[in-house]
């Protein structure tokens, strides 16, 4: 079995997570929908979660997992014997980061419609931690392999945001999981405007379609179409139609997209349909975002 990505510190005793189980489940989640703080120790290449303080423990960050997340449901229901998941894997560890601008505005990227995982979904730039990276670092190395974005040192802080437990497919509708992340966020917070960065993004095509910068608005209407819910949020009756974006052409020139606001606020569908729409992860992280601006 591969070296575990994520620990459990239960009753003081390190655990390891197989991929068929609920993160949140391990460490107690109730029947709520979170988020619930987490003791937290970011090491490299690995994670060590836990319900209690502990020594070493570096940050407490909410983890969330949404309404409809598979591992919950199959550990709440007996399995059939022909139910087939990955066995001697655990729980992989992501890294995605919200690189807010100096003009408190954050970057999405739309991931291309040809990829088997999460296609056609906007979501912050991230991805695999490779073993014996620290979280930063991937996250960094990410965003450059996406966008070609690289930030000066000295010209950026950031902090860790919170912890989404991320199954794929995300519905046991669609089909039993293939894939079982935590995903850590983590708010960059850089020096340069949004014009500055823009400048510089070259998006990947074999990753990235378009990209978008969200304003403080229109993030909080997109954060309040939580998935799975039955209670619908208020949204502002500012909203524009549509907000600017830039999409990139089959010979990879960029151009302007007008992306419907309506787009922005779709939610997770109950069918395997590629419906371009915002992730609940992402969801998830503009909260936490807007939260920290508040603080």
């Amino acid at each position: 079995m591969a070296a575990a990505r994520v620990l459990l510190l239960l009753s003081g005793r390190r655990e390891s997570v197989s991929f068929a189980q609920s993160v949140c489940g391990r460490l107690g989640a109730g029947a709520g929908l979170g988020p619930w703080l987490t003791y937290c120790n970011l090491q490299r290449g690995q994670l060590l979660l836990s319900d209690r303080p502990f020594l070493g423990s570096s940050a407490r960050l909410p983890l969330q997992r949404p309404p409809f997340c598979p591992f919950a449901a199959l550990n709440q229901q007996p399995m059939p014997p022909e139910t087939k998941l990955p066995k001697n894997r655990g729980v992989d560890l992501g890294v995605a980061i919200i690189l807010q601008s100096s003009d408190k505005t954050v970057l999405l990227t739309r991931r291309t419609r040809t990829l088997k995982v999460s296609p056609n979904l906007w979501v912050p730039p991230g991805g695999h931690v490779e073993l014996d990276e620290e979280l930063l670092d991937g996250g960094l190395r990410e965003l450059c392999e996406e966008t070609r974005l690289q930030l000066p040192q000295g010209q950026f802080s950031w902090v860790p945001l919170g912890l989404w437990e991320s199954a794929y497919p995300p519905r046991l509708s669609w089909g039993l999981p293939k894939y079982h992340h935590i995903i850590v966020y983590l708010l960059v917070v850089s020096q340069e405007s949004q014009q500055q960065l823009q400048a510089r993004i070259q998006p990947n095509p074999s990753e990235v379609s378009a990209f978008i910068w969200l304003d403080t608005d229109v993030a909080a209407a997109v954060a309040a179409t939580e998935d799975g819910t039955e209670t619908p949020r208020h949204l502002s009756q500012d909203l524009p139609p549509s907000v600017l974006a830039v999409e990139l052409e089959e010979d990879g020139r960029a151009r302007p997209l007008a992306l419907p606001m309506s787009t922005l606020l779709q939610t997770t569908p109950t069918t395997t349909e590629v419906k371009e729409r915002v992730s609940t992860g992402t969801k998830f992280a503009l909260r936490l975002w807007l939260q920290h601006l508040c603080t």
